[in-house]
């Protein structure tokens, strides 16, 4: 049976470079990096050597990357030690954001007392920048906005650097989590308003359980996790190095190959988007995800024209046939609740549709597509 991989927005195949750099650290450089001896020396260097390397690449300083468990930690961290540390008493997000931050917030309120506000979201899914403004002249509190770069389930990309000169000018600190775009797309730190942003090595065909939170210098965040020096006094717990190592490459590689890698899996987009609507011409999608511009290049969200109760067997059937995709974030494959986002941006009736994400890498091919399209086809005629 073909197999194919459409799922990468919840996580990506590993390099066979990164296999191969994780392989000899795990064979080879056991040392714990916090150790004195040449050992952990070894290690305290690759480390070290990964965090200026990312940097460098993000314009930042090796201080302002934090190695962390992945996106959800780091963001996390961000926001809890927010407003535990600098004093923050209102967070302005969106309730499409991924529920590492939606959930975070929520508990944040529980447990300090905090405001929290969303911001409006128009028709496609892309948060007001009106109200957001309005949001942030309410009143003096001490504000942070939290807004993901790029939408993890229907590809919406926001105007970050907007988003981030209007929470300037009001003195609000501004985070994003950026998992679906760093790796993706190039970044400059040093010219985009932004205070904090959050990484994952798995969505860019680097390991997973390790990944990265960005703190602009001299913020003033402390710890969130205690028990040792590690990190620069940032994070406690032994470096889990060969995942660090992992990441690097990853990063490195990416970076690397960023601009035929982009053009690689955006002209696989463009295809699917153009097939699909040929052989399927009810299909509709969800958010701005047909969109080359405005969406990100990595996936599609699809609303299919089958009745709710064909629907259900729809994941189902494509696993059967060797084909991997979701309804939306791996993080609630186990809810019955459906996708918090759509359930946002469509009506009663077009929730009564199935909808399913497909998410693309440079290790798909034109046949995977329309291998794909071809079951769907298949499955619309039964």
């Amino acid at each position: 049976m073909r197999k194919v991989y459409l799922d990468n927005a919840a996580t990506t195949q590993l390099r066979e470079e990164v296999i191969g750099k994780m392989h000899d650290a795990l064979k080879n450089h056991y040392g714990n990096p916090s150790s004195t001896h040449s050992f952990g020396r070894t290690a305290k260097t690759e480390v070290e050597q990964a965090r200026k390397t990312i940097a460098k690449t993000l314009n930042a300083h090796p201080s302002e990357i934090v190695f962390t468990s992945g996106g959800t930690e780091a963001d996390n961290m961000i926001m809890r030690c927010a407003v535990r540390d600098l004093g923050v008493e209102t967070i302005i997000t969106s309730k499409i954001e991924h529920h590492a931050v939606l959930h975070t917030a929520e508990e944040l309120k529980k447990e300090y007392g905090i405001q929290l506000q969303f911001v409006d979201l128009d028709k496609d899914g892309n948060p007001s920048i009106d109200h957001l403004e309005s949001l942030l002249k309410a009143d003096d509190s001490k504000k942070l906005v939290s807004l993901m770069h790029i939408n993890n389930e229907i590809g919406n990309i926001i105007d970050i650097e907007r988003i981030g000169k209007l929470c300037a000018e009001h003195g609000a600190l501004f985070h994003s989590d950026t998992v679906q775009s760093v790796g993706h797309y190039p970044w400059d730190v040093a010219q985009t308003p932004i205070d904090f942003f959050t990484a994952a090595a798995h969505k860019f065909h680097g390991p997973k359980g390790v990944g990265f939170a960005f703190i602009r210098k001299n913020s003033g965040i402390k710890p969130m996790i205690f028990g040792g020096s590690q990190e620069r006094g940032n994070r406690a717990g032994t470096e889990p190095f060969h995942n660090i190592v992992g990441l690097n490459e990853a990063f490195v590689k990416a970076y690397e190959n960023l601009e035929q890698e982009t053009k690689t899996v955006k002209e696989l987009k463009a295809y699917f988007v153009k097939k699909i609507k040929q052989e399927l011409p009810d299909v509709q999608f969800n958010g701005l995800s047909d969109d080359l511009e405005r969406s990100t290049y990595t996936l599609v969200n699809v609303r299919l024209p089958f009745d709710k109760q064909k629907g259900l067997m729809l994941l189902f059937h494509l696993d059967m046939k060797g084909i991997a995709c979701s309804k939306g974030s791996a993080c609630q494959s186990g809810s019955n609740l459906g996708s918090h986002v759509l359930q946002e941006l469509l009506t009663a009736e077009e929730l009564e549709k199935p909808s399913l994400r497909f998410s693309f890498s440079k290790y798909n091919t034109i046949e995977d597509l329309d291998y794909t399209i071809g079951v769907l086809k298949d499955f619309a005629a039964d």
